[in-house]
């Protein structure tokens, strides 16, 4: 069942990528979470994330800008491998609370509500006017780099902060996307490397079919999003996306899945 569901939920999530501005991780974190521990399941969905990436990076890649990558980045990659140790070394704390809700006993675990709490501020940024109209200058880069690399490797969601900060630097639509998909396969090879050594503590073999399935889910709906990208509304999708985001992260922060 549970491969049924995350390659369903990849390969619709990949089509609304290319519309949304929501990473595909973003929506597919919390979906393995139902699953998997916190930790393996940010690791799984970054495995799915990377190759996703790679088939990006073949598409349009080549636009990227070098300059702006330099100083972007490199940022992002080094404090990706912050980000990612913090998830491995705070995925084993103490629940913060527990409570009981229709015969149930819930409990909130720490690494499951910061994220969830990072998810709704990400959703946020694309309902609220304010934050939809946020950006930052050139000289910003090197620190939206860090940020936005540190979140990544904490929850494997970056795209919104990359957004802000990328979208001042001055470049065209195809080297503002290119650049993107370039960071973000950086950003995801770093987290893997640092993921790697839970892998080898849970075994990936017994997900490997999983993985495999979920992954070409996600290319194919990269594939047929990229097709579509001209045929749909995108601040539509957008709103769509951010309500069903909002709703996820409210159910993980509050411990219902």
């Amino acid at each position: 069942m549970e491969i049924i569901i995350i390659s369903l939920t990849a390969f619709l999530v990949a089509i609304l990528t290319f519309f949304s501005g929501f990473g595909l991780g973003t929506i597919l974190t919390p979906v393995f979470m139902i699953f998997f521990p916190v930790d393996i399941a940010v690791a799984l969905t970054g495995v799915v994330h990377f190759f996703n990436n790679i088939f990006k990076l073949i598409l349009v890649g080549r636009n990227a800008d070098k300059s702006v990558l330099i100083r972007f980045g490199i940022p992002a990659v080094i404090a990706a491998f912050a980000g990612s140790w913090v998830l491995l070394n705070i995925s084993d704390l103490e629940p913060l609370f527990s409570y009981e809700m229709f015969g149930r006993t819930l409990i909130v675990e720490p690494v499951k509500f910061i994220i969830s709490i990072l998810l709704i501020i990400f959703a946020l940024m694309d309902l609220i006017p304010y934050f939809q109209n946020l950006q930052f200058g050139k000289e910003k880069l090197p620190f939206g780099g860090a940020l936005s690399g540190f979140f990544g490797g904490l929850s494997g969601n970056q795209g919104a902060l990359r957004s802000a900060f990328l979208i001042k630097a001055g470049l065209s639509k195809e080297a503002f996307i290119g650049t993107a998909v370039v960071v973000s396969t950086f950003v995801d090879f770093t987290r893997l490397s640092v993921y790697a050594t839970r892998f080898a503590q849970t075994d990936l073999s017994e997900n490997i079919q999983l993985v495999t399935i979920a992954t070409l889910s996600a290319i194919a709906g990269a594939y047929l999003g990229n097709k579509l990208l001209k045929k749909v509304t995108l601040k539509f999708l957008q709103v769509t996306v951010a309500i069903m985001l909002i709703l996820i992260s409210l159910a993980l922060g509050a411990g219902w899945i």
